[in-house]
């Protein structure tokens, strides 16, 4: 791409690989009721958005989940379970991709996240990757609950923006939700929809000219 001197990648069916469905059947066994109104990709209970911006605690998740299955005996052990049913984990190769681009460009990684899937993805790099943090791979990785904001809200691209004195014009966002790429074309971002899946990441940037 012509004149993008950064990337900020999403990480969920970008690099990581995650899975909605998974997690939707774990809540329906937990006994919720109306799924697809309870936790979509697109739409979703605002439990899930308070706690990816830090606004209620993991212990106050955990209760509204119980609430929500009407079964105050289920226990943290299970709710997270469920929860973090849908993080499948890094594709294959995906982290030489990443240093590729760091070569390359200035690169960030944006994460809508939350501390209980936060837990489970560090202890998963480090034991598949020996890899502690993210450090290595991006210039700086943001993740929502840390911030206290989330995507697509444009204060979050913006805080990303001011922090490193990016140029939006020269700024490429990397997102699988168009509502996420919405937001950040607010904030004067060039913005591509990751449409394949994050096996297929260096195929994805090199067919858009990235790598």
């Amino acid at each position: 791409m012509e004149n993008i001197k950064n990337i900020i990648f999403d990480y969920g069916n970008v690099i990581f690989e995650i899975n909605f469905k998974i997690t939707q059947e774990a809540f329906s066994q937990l006994g919720i009721d109306d799924i697809d109104a309870f936790f979509a990709h697109k739409g979703h209970n605002s439990l899930f958005d308070d706690l990816e911006i830090s606004k209620i605690s993991r212990t106050e998740f955990r209760d509204g989940i119980r609430a929500a299955a009407n079964n105050p005996n289920l226990s943290d052990e299970q709710i997270d379970k469920a929860w973090n049913s849908l993080l499948i984990g890094v594709s294959k190769g995906n982290h030489d991709v990443l240093q590729e681009a760091k070569a390359k460009y200035r690169t960030f990684l944006l994460s809508n996240s939350n501390e209980i899937h936060y837990d489970w993805i560090v202890d998963h790099i480090e034991q598949q990757f020996g890899i502690s943090n993210y450090d290595d791979l991006f210039e700086k990785a943001y993740f929502s609950q840390h911030m206290g904001l989330r995507k697509p809200n444009l204060n979050i691209f913006e805080q990303v923006i001011k922090d490193n004195n990016l140029n939006p014009a020269e700024t490429l966002f990397i997102d699988d939700s168009p509502q996420h790429l919405a937001g950040a074309k607010k904030a004067g971002l060039n913005t591509l929809l990751m449409d394949k899946h994050p096996e297929k990441l260096r195929e994805f940037l090199e067919a858009n000219n990235i790598l």
